[in-house]
């Protein structure tokens, strides 16, 4: 499925299919942990609890963030997938902490494990429908620069190494007999948790301040913008930021004062198109100005 330029509604079937997702592992799980009591699966359990959070508030974000610009948002509002983002970072660190609490409790008084082998099953189909959900969220995500559906995705991914620790850890209280390796990959588990939260929310405060374009995309822009510089035009006051999955760039354009309005515009526009074609869903805004015109100390790019 191809999802081109702006327009972002379809997105929220990714959304969907988290959810169902999060709905099948979460009784899976559940399942895992009450055949075999493993505080370790039980901590598998309570991340997917987390992943349906997730899924419901990226669903209403993507929602909203679809709709078109209006009088209060002229710009749109994509910037409402931060707040999905961030929602699902805290919801982790939340859950890293009640399975810290349970892990300790178990460690204290160690408990022996059942019915193992089907337990484990059970909780590596769940692991498997993970895997698959978060790479086709992760691919969408990139495609569409949606902040939301890669967060989602590096959530369900974790979720997928966390259960994969589990169904080690799990094993190796079979092959020793040390039950107190459980709730010691529970404790390994949530501090993993803790790392994904943390990076998830940094991205999207960095998102929120309006961090200016990664420099591979700086570069994109400054190769495009030098193939317009020419004897007696160069440009200045370039800024760019990003939000949500657009990006925005401005800067002045300082042409020869002898130039008529109408040759300004033209090359204004050719810049705007191919800054356009360059980096897709860019709002370019420029300004023309008389290369005589610049102010002191305004930096200036020329051949």
């Amino acid at each position: 499925m191809t999802v081109h330029g702006p327009d972002r509604s379809s997105l929220t079937r990714f959304a969907w299919l988290s959810i169902a997702a999060a709905v099948t592992t979460i009784g899976l799980k559940t399942a895992a942990y009450l055949i075999t009591g493993s505080v370790g699966l039980l901590s598998d359990a309570l991340e997917s609890i987390v992943n349906l959070v997730g899924s419901l508030m990226a669903l209403a974000m993507l929602t909203v963030a679809a709709r078109p610009p209006d009088d209060n948002h002229a710009y749109g509002h994509s910037k409402a997938e931060y707040f999905s983002s961030v929602t699902e970072g805290v919801l982790i660190l939340v859950a890293a902490g009640s399975i810290g609490v349970a892990a300790v409790r178990r460690l204290v008084t160690p408990q022996p494990l059942e019915q193992v082998g089907l337990g484990l099953a059970v909780s590596i189909v769940a692991a498997l429908v993970n895997l698959a959900v978060a790479l086709v969220l992760l691919r969408v995500g990139k495609r569409c620069r949606s902040i939301s559906l890669e967060a989602n995705a590096h959530h369900l991914l974790t979720d997928v190494s966390t259960s994969a620790g589990v169904v080690v850890g799990v094993g190796l209280v079979v092959v020793t007999g040390l039950e107190r390796i459980d709730p010691i990959v529970a404790l390994i588990v949530a501090g993993n948790i803790v790392w994904s939260g943390i990076r998830i929310v940094r991205a999207s405060v960095w998102g929120l301040m309006d961090t200016a374009l990664p420099a591979e995309e700086q570069r994109i822009l400054q190769d495009v913008l030098a193939r317009h510089v020419q004897t007696g035009v160069q440009y200045h006051a370039l800024r760019t930021r990003r939000s949500g999955a657009r990006r925005f760039v401005s800067l002045h354009v300082l042409v020869p004062g002898l130039w008529t309005v109408e040759a300004g515009h033209q090359l204004l526009e050719r810049v705007e198109i191919d800054v356009r074609d360059a980096l897709p869903d860019t709002i370019v805004l420029t300004h023309l100005e008389p290369r005589d015109g610049v102010m002191a100390g305004d930096q200036v790019s020329q051949d």
